[in-house]
């Protein structure tokens, strides 16, 4: 398994991503009963509103959901 397929490694990569647009992974620190373990969401640094992961509740994005809502708005598709 190479480094790069590491969650930490994943993580920071798409922190500088994300970072490139404006934008914050948030990562629920608590666990959540309806949720299971915490999940994350995307924020707009400017505004500090959160544009991705609240729907239907809050930190509802996965790792993957997040990865792919940025490779989207690499590609200028968002």
């Amino acid at each position: 398994m190479s480094r790069k397929e590491f969650e930490a490694s994943r993580m920071r990569r798409m922190r500088r991503v994300a970072g490139r647009y404006g934008l914050t992974i948030l990562t629920a620190e608590k666990l959540n009963a309806k949720t299971g373990k915490g999940g994350h969401a995307l924020r707009d640094d400017e505004s500090f509103k959160v544009i991705f992961g609240d729907k239907p509740l809050p930190f509802t994005a996965t790792l993957d959901d997040i990865d792919a809502y940025l490779t989207k708005l690499e590609e200028g598709e968002e």
